[in-house]
């Protein structure tokens, strides 16, 4: 038995035919413990409010009750083919992909019809295919409404709910959005109910309270698992030591999938401008790189084409990225749950895996909350000279997404993204 299987097999909880063929077809043969916990109650129609991180199986769990509901019972009569049976919400659109990619991987035999709609791409083409019919739609609130606001689908006949990551929901200021559907759905006692949450928060207990009927709590605590199968090391370099460190540790490491977290975009780029003139292959993923290209840069770097992938907390959660071999804290997390967020991108489904941290002088006082959160210091290491890289100077880029400055300061001549606030109008 796998150290994070237990021993609940899911073809003794009575699932659909079509379900264990495509759990079959998957390799999954025995439940997670967030999947062992919430099953049994969900199979019973009870309501229930997870909290687990990704990574430890709760888009399975969910997927699951969801399609056992639809499969053994009727749709409401009367049902027009553009009512949704049920309805998945994610904050982001990386989430949202993944969790449309588990979907028919594990319905394929349902018969089910279900699609994805996220913003930033396929306008026309989500609304299309929304509107010519489904039974399970999954997205992000902003284009979930903005097509709800068009009826290009009513939530009337919905028999099933889910709320993915709901403490995101409150953090990137979505549950206002997320209120407004809660409030458009058939009573709460009329629909099956799933709430997910990294943490069960005071503010995430309330909305299970409001929108959801009677839901059993069920905690994994995923945290300090996660953490204790994490090599962890400390580095403490001063901050123009930061990129030789990395250049030299990374040539040192058997690293062939590499996550490197920073705290600001700006930062991002000037390491993967540094990355990229000594010789390594690495892009940057933040908040405003366009949405094509981010599901390209995941992509690659999920099938190993890309071996280094710089970036900000916008990764840091709400993915699944398979077989990272090591994360490094070129920057330490100012909160310290984002530390265990970042780490927690390795060692994930029972496997092992490398966090190197480096805690310089301006991101060192949060060193003692992330290692009291923690539980424990994080083992320290020495930097010897040869670990700091002789570098060579920052490959050039064309232009940096919003900034339009390279590393060395210069203006580019690049165009100005929507997120500045001030505008150089050329006549």
């Amino acid at each position: 038995m796998e150290p994070h299987l237990t021993e609940l097999r899911f073809e003794s909880l009575g699932l659909a035919e079509p379900l264990l063929t495509g759990l079959r077809e998957a390799g999954f043969s025995c439940c997670t413990p967030i999947q062992a916990e919430a099953l049994p109650l969900l199979l019973k129609g009870r309501d229930v409010a997870g909290q687990a991180q990704t990574g430890t199986g709760k888009t399975a769990a969910f997927l699951l009750a969801m399609y056992q509901r639809l499969l053994t019972q009727a749709a409401r009569a009367g049902r027009r083919p553009h009512q949704p049976r049920a309805l998945v919400v994610a904050p982001t659109r990386e989430l949202a992909v993944q969790i449309y990619k588990d979907a028919e991987l594990l319905g394929r035999y349902t018969g089910l019809k279900q699609a994805v709609v996220y913003g930033g791409e396929d306008y026309d083409k989500q609304r299309d295919t929304v509107a010519a019919g489904l039974d399970v739609l999954i997205g992000t609130p902003g284009r979930l409404i903005d097509y709800f606001k068009q009826h290009v689908f009513d939530l009337k006949a919905l028999d099933v709910m889910v709320l993915d990551e709901a403490d995101r929901m409150f953090d990137m200021g979505f549950i206002a959005d997320v209120r407004f559907l809660l409030r458009r759905m058939p009573h709460p006692t009329d629909r099956l109910n799933m709430l997910f949450s990294a943490t069960l928060s005071y503010r995430v207990m309330e909305l299970s309270y409001e929108h959801m009927n009677n839901a059993v709590f069920v905690r994994i605590e995923p945290d300090k698992v996660t953490v204790d199968r994490v090599r962890q090391q400390l580095y403490l370099p001063a901050t123009n030591e930061k990129i030789a460190l990395l250049v030299g540790l990374l040539r040192q490491l058997e690293a062939h999938r590499t996550m490197v977290f920073v705290n600001t975009k700006r930062t991002a780029e000037i390491v993967e401008a540094y990355l990229k003139g000594n010789g390594f292959n690495a892009a940057v993923l933040s908040g405003d790189v366009p949405q094509k290209k981010r599901l390209r840069l995941l992509r690659e770097f999920t099938e190993g084409q890309l071996p280094i992938l710089v970036t900000t907390d916008v990764a840091s959660r709400g993915l699944h990225i398979p077989d990272v071999s090591h994360v490094i804290n070129f920057d330490l997390p100012q909160d310290a749950e984002d530390y265990v967020h970042r780490i927690g991108r390795t060692a994930r489904a029972g496997a092992e895996g490398d966090a190197i941290s480096f805690a310089c002088e301006e991101y060192s006082f949060s060193l003692p909350d992330i290692e009291q959160y923690i539980g424990h210091p994080i083992p320290r290491e020495a930097i010897q000279p040869q670990m700091l890289a002789e570098l060579q100077p920052p490959a050039k880029r064309e232009r940096y997404h919003a900034h339009g400055r390279h590393p060395q300061g210069k203006k580019s001549g690049g165009p100005r993204g929507r997120d500045h606030g001030r505008r150089n109008h050329r006549r």
